[in-house]
């Protein structure tokens, strides 16, 4: 059986975050995604700060997402974060469920990769230094 690498966090939906239709308005489910991708790099030993001293910048190059039903002001919403793929670049998935009943509320992925800070060239191959920090965890 594969080892999965994957975060959760819940989030209680505040009022900012909903529009004139009583609904968490589309573009605040990118910041719920980012706040599990997040928690999934600190998994790893890998956030942003560790990725900006590794010489290396992520990007997400990627966003797609399907809103299956909507969430709503002070709902309990489980957000998770999974590693798909990490060897040429980083495919994260996520689905958002209603932390009560565990129904499902929205699905996505974005794709980050690998750009040298240096010189700003794209990456075909995840750096070493993600794929040592990914074998640890999965070890």
């Amino acid at each position: 059986m594969t080892k999965i690498l994957a975060a959760e966090i819940e989030i209680e939906v505040p009022f900012q975050d909903i529009d004139v239709m009583e609904v968490v308005w589309f573009g605040n489910y990118a910041r719920y995604f980012e706040v599990a991708r997040s928690a999934l790099f600190r998994s790893l030993d890998f956030d942003y700060p560790q990725m900006r001293t590794s010489g290396f910048l992520w990007p997400v190059v990627e966003y797609h997402v399907k809103y299956v039903r909507p969430a709503r002001y002070g709902q309990r919403i489980t957000v998770q974060a999974e590693l798909l793929e990490f060897e040429n670049r980083l495919k994260i998935g996520y689905l958002i469920q209603d932390s009560p009943t565990g129904e499902k509320l929205t699905k996505g992925h974005t794709i980050q990769v690998a750009v040298s800070a240096e010189t700003g060239e794209i990456q075909y191959v995840s750096p070493p230094v993600l794929l040592e920090r990914v074998a640890r965890v999965l070890s």
